[in-house]
């Protein structure tokens, strides 16, 4: 279906949109970026070049190699010149009414083969595809930021999707040299609804004062073995996109306490203390202030990392028993979108699948609190005694 030289158009120049433009020109495709803001688009060009500058230098890729990065990829404000592509990403603002006027008006000037996928993380690809004629050719191509860095890509097949289509599009995606992993279209995916309780066990843990910031995100490194800790990944993420997304699954969820988000940073979001893009979020980081130190106390450090590891387990674990994703793709999903240490069902595997029933029902009889409710397929494994592999 997609050969060496499809056309790919890009709707959106800012750092998504340009990544996933520049992952697809590295692959050697025309590529065409799409945006309305004509100073975006000079920024976008400026930041290719840049970019590619820096690539060269650092001996990623020869001189050779980005001049015909740079011949492939043209910039346009005008939509008409999507109408020879074969795939359109779309990658713009998290609005469900914006991207269904989008993606009606590029089915109206592309021809009956072309292929339009949305980059969104947390809409439904099924609704947005319902404002199209043929919602046949309308899938989810979920990148993660920085595209040109991070290797997964979820793809997400709506309900009307043609799976002939989504198989071509996996394929595709992989010959860019990306690990992808296919979802069903729920709220969140893959990454974005396992990844929750990383965020809003830790907030409820601050909350209820049980340790401060600093301490949890010293924990889950240091003992938890995260890259990051989870308030200073939310600060880097921006909270005018981490509590948005958590916000819009609570909501797709049908307002399930599980993903209920946390007041605490809605405050923060409200004081346009968006992390550290503006200067301040759960931390201060303008000039003259210093990160406050941790509570070094080992048993409590345990405690925090136990408490969110196991409500990760719990979420990774619905969503493989909803038949939303495979356990493999499940654990692929987590270790390449988000960096985890380990695949989260095989640490369940590794913990032992009756110790993180135990820690989960010891919260739900402590709390009485649906959120730390267990998935029924940790039940059923532990009287069965069996294990994720």
């Amino acid at each position: 279906m997609f050969k060496e030289d499809s056309i790919i158009g890009v709707v959106g120049s800012g750092a998504m949109g340009s990544g996933i433009a520049q992952v697809a020109a590295t692959a050697g495709h025309p590529t065409i970026i799409y945006d309305t803001n004509t100073a975006a688009l000079d920024k976008a060009k400026a930041n290719l070049s840049n970019s590619l500058n820096k690539l060269v230098e650092k001996q990623k890729i020869t001189a050779d190699k980005a001049a015909d990065i740079l011949a492939l990829t043209t910039y346009s404000s005008s939509i008409q010149d999507f109408k020879s592509c074969d795939l359109i990403i779309e990658a713009i603002v998290e609005n469900i009414d914006v991207k269904q006027s989008v993606f009606k008006e590029l089915e109206s000037i592309t021809s009956d083969t072309c292929v339009l996928a949305s980059n969104t993380s947390s809409l439904s690809i099924t609704s947005i595809a319902s404002a199209c004629n043929n919602p046949e050719k309308v899938i989810g191509i979920h990148f993660f930021n920085p595209a040109t860095l991070m290797p997964l890509v979820e793809i997400i097949p709506g309900v009307a999707t043609d799976m002939v289509i989504a198989n071509h599009c996996q394929a595709l995606i992989n010959s860019w040299g990306k690990v992808t992993v296919m979802a069903k279209d729920t709220p969140g995916f893959i990454v974005n609804r396992v990844a929750r309780p990383f965020y809003s066990e830790a907030l409820r843990i601050y909350d209820e004062q049980l340790a401060d910031m600093a301490t949890i995100d010293w924990a889950m490194k240091e003992f938890g073995c995260f890259k990051m800790g989870p308030f200073e990944l939310m600060d880097l993420i921006g909270h005018d996109v981490n509590y948005v997304v958590t916000e819009t699954v609570w909501k797709q969820f049908y307002y399930d306490p599980r993903f209920k988000p946390s007041l605490t940073q809605k405050r923060l979001l409200e004081a346009k203390f968006l992390g550290k893009k503006s200067g301040r979020g759960f931390y201060d980081y303008r000039e003259g202030t210093s990160l406050p130190e941790p509570t070094r106390d080992e048993a409590l450090a345990k405690y925090i990392v136990n408490r969110v590891l196991c409500m990760l387990i719990n979420e990774a674990s619905d969503t493989k028993y909803l038949g939303i994703a495979s356990a493999t793709d499940i654990d692929l999903a987590m270790t390449k979108g988000v960096n985890y240490p380990k695949g989260l069902l095989k640490w369940a595997d590794e913990i032992g699948v009756a110790q993180v029933l135990s820690t989960l029902n010891d919260l739900y009889e402590e709390y009485q609190e649906d959120r730390y409710r267990a998935c029924i397929v940790l039940k059923q494994m532990v009287k069965q005694g069996k294990s994720f592999y």
